[in-house]
């Protein structure tokens, strides 16, 4: 089955660096995308859903602007990533979110983010 590619994005109310507090950091993480998050080395995230654990090795990491993982578990060419783009006329921040689906779930996967990042907003209190 093919994979897709997608590349979402959401206008945030929200300062760069307060955001990117949120999609970096493990106590940030659980407040909008996952039950609970350890880390293991400097590198390598161990996400929970539900009792379920995913391990992500972190990719790379720009303060305030990006991130990027990729699972251990998934092809070497897919990752998810979070960026945060500041509009520099109107100041807007925007997270694009990259992430891959299969191609007859692209539809339930942007759902799902849009429920997350709605879950993020309200973590934001915007």
């Amino acid at each position: 089955m093919n994979r897709e590619k997608l590349e979402l994005e959401f206008e945030v109310r929200s300062s760069p660096s307060v955001l990117f507090n949120y999609l970096s950091t493990p106590s940030g993480l659980v407040e909008w995308f996952c039950d609970d998050v350890n880390l293991k080395g400097k590198d390598k995230f161990i996400f929970i859903w539900e009792g379920e654990e995913r391990v992500a090795t972190l990719q790379r990491k720009v303060s305030g602007k990006y991130i990027k993982w990729s699972w251990d578990d998934e092809e070497e060419s897919e990752f998810f990533e979070f960026s945060i783009n500041k509009d520099e006329l109107t100041g807007d921040i925007a997270l694009i979110i990259t992430d891959f689906a299969d191609e007859d779930e692209v539809e339930e996967m942007e759902l799902l983010w849009e429920s997350q990042v709605q879950d993020l907003r309200n973590a934001l209190g915007v």
